[in-house]
């Protein structure tokens, strides 16, 4: 996918998803950089529509699995069926095998069934049966979830929650944009009539455009700084992992790419960081989410060189 290929693709986005440029610009470098991405934000504010624009635009297979507490594991990966035929169990695959998999709602699931994606985003494979089954080339989960304090939800483990790129939230739109939502087209019926402006193929071109971006040593030392700097705060129950880390660093490249750049700045690391780390750390002391303000007060302590 040429820039200007990605650059049309968020401009058509953005004339679906109103007043949500940044926030688009996110979820695409998040592909990018190949990694899945939770949005977590209240009902009725675009989070599926959103998933529907990506995989749309970029001409994806797609998927959609509600989550619901009665949700079963099987019901995601396949099952296998006896078949009289050939006297043999049958493997039946399940909605997880498309190349972009909206989870929505996942923390309406519980634990078990969440714990069924965990394979499939890391290794992007399924075990089934005694047999390795590898899932289509790309491969994302993009997930919805709930505010933890509404009715029915089950928090995400921090295995899960690990297994995300980038946490984002789209947040109500400003009055302008909420006005030519009312007085305009409804958005799904906008995009069924859009065709799609890229391919899986431009895709993967892209993610590996991104992935040979230029990281200087004086980065590297910057991000492993930042790192630090989660584990070491008496603020904070654990830091991040190793693989936040390499996340951080995929989402930078992505993110440099996107501007046009063949490297990478600090700038586009301190844009990532807070989306990296958020749903990654946890306040000691009383376990809840950590606030913006202390990934900000951790960002300013570190200098960058």
């Amino acid at each position: 996918m040429p820039l200007h290929h990605a650059n049309r693709l968020l401009e058509t986005a953005g004339r679906i998803i109103l007043g949500k440029e940044r926030e688009l610009r996110l979820a695409l470098a998040c592909l990018i950089a190949r990694g899945h991405l939770l949005i977590e934000d209240v009902p009725g504010v675009g989070k599926t529509t959103l998933a529907h624009v990506l995989a749309r635009l970029i001409g994806l297979q797609f998927q959609r699995i509600q989550f619901t507490s009665d949700l079963l594991p099987a019901d995601i990966l396949g099952v296998s069926i006896f078949d009289r035929s050939t006297s043999a169990f049958r493997f039946h695959p399940g909605p997880v095998f498309a190349q972009l998999i909206l989870a929505d709602e996942i923390n309406r699931a519980t634990p078990k069934t969440q714990s069924a994606l965990l394979e499939a985003m890391e290794e992007r494979q399924v075990t089934a049966d005694g047999a390795t089954l590898a899932l289509p080339e790309p491969f994302f989960v993009i997930a919805t979830q709930n505010p933890a304090h509404q009715i029915g939800t089950f928090p995400l483990p921090e295995s899960q929650l690990d297994r995300f790129l980038l946490r984002i939230r789209l947040g109500y739109p400003d009055r302008a944009a909420e006005r030519a939502l009312l007085m305009g087209e409804d958005r799904r019926e906008l995009l069924e009539r859009q065709p799609a402006v890229a391919s899986p193929s431009a895709l993967l071109e892209l993610q590996h455009a991104a992935q040979g971006l230029h990281v200087s040593d004086a980065l590297v030392d910057y991000v492993q700084a930042l790192l630090g700097a989660t584990r070491n705060s008496p603020e904070l129950i654990n830091g991040l992992s190793p693989r936040a880390g390499l996340g951080l660093l995929a989402a930078a490249r992505a993110w440099a790419l996107l501007d046009g750049r063949d490297h990478v700045l600090p700038e586009d690391v301190q844009t990532l960081f807070p989306h990296v780390a958020a749903h990654r750390l946890h306040l000691a002391g009383d376990g809840r989410p950590v606030p913006p303000a202390t990934l900000v007060r951790l960002m300013q302590a570190i200098a960058v060189r």
